[in-house]
């Protein structure tokens, strides 16, 4: 059972993070939830769009105080395997077959920043902070410095993993880590205008997509042109491949779009 997280559940799926009282930051059952619920999505189509949110004040504000004295006292052997299941956590978000929306307010704060660094698309509220703050407490950003270093590029990554300094929701928009900013008020309804886009395109085009983006990211079109050619051959002659063509030769919708 869940205990960290509110799941509605359809083909627009809207996962919550859970604890408002210390602003959704991680601990073991936060973690352990979101992995559990990222190995559960199924891969049939049947969920199209995923969004993120937190309740209460803020979207996450990174590590939970008492998890963190809990590590503190940890041997590096079991460091090493607490910080592999974090870790697998974001792998496993990151991995996900479906676009994934970040609605974020208030504070999101180390690995809360981590969690936007995953999504596919992040809005933001105007008023949001955000903050690769590790360093500041004698740790550092590791466990998501792939996701940060490929979202927003080392030159930005420097610069705000050092200095653990927060910034507002404008300048990660500059960085790539944010997509729309807008006021509260209009939060919702511009997650809205990112769910209705995806819906649009085909499930398995998107999954495909996804995972053709991750292998392509940083290396050299000759080295990945087998890869791209035989990408784009699979998915013409899949199913929605086919109907997606035909549906726009015949000026009408596709099936996925009914």
């Amino acid at each position: 059972m869940m205990t960290t997280l509110t799941v509605e559940h359809g083909p627009v799926t809207t996962v919550t993070l859970n604890r408002p009282a210390v602003r959704n930051a991680f601990n073991e059952d936060l973690i352990r939830d979101l992995s559990d619920w990222a190995a559960s999505v199924p891969t049939d189509g049947s969920v199209r769009v995923v969004v993120l949110r937190g309740a209460g004040a803020s979207f996450c504000a990174g590590a939970d105080l008492q998890w963190m004295s809990k590590m503190a006292a940890y041997t590096r052997d079991e460091n090493i395997a607490d910080a592999t299941t974090a870790a697998s956590m974001f792998l496993a978000l990151d991995s996900l077959p479906v676009p994934v929306i970040g609605r974020v307010h208030g504070a999101a704060l180390g690995g809360g920043a981590g969690l936007a660094a995953v999504c596919d698309v992040v809005v933001a509220a105007d008023d949001a902070m955000f903050g690769f703050t590790e360093v500041v407490l004698g740790i550092l950003p590791a466990m998501i410095s792939p996701y940060v270093v490929r979202t927003i590029g080392l030159s930005a990554a420097r610069e705000w993993c050092l200095n653990g300094a927060r910034f507002t929701a404008a300048r990660a928009k500059e960085m790539g880590l944010v997509h729309d900013v807008v006021s509260s008020d209009r939060l919702d309804l511009t997650v809205d205008r990112h769910v209705q886009q995806f819906l649009k395109a085909a499930p398995s085009a998107i999954a495909a997509t996804k995972a053709l983006l991750r292998e392509v990211a940083g290396r050299l079109p000759a080295d990945v042109l087998p890869r791209t050619v035989e990408a784009i051959a699979s998915q013409r002659v899949s199913p929605e491949g086919q109907e997606g063509m035909r549906a726009f030769m015949e000026k009408r919708p596709a099936s996925w779009q009914s």
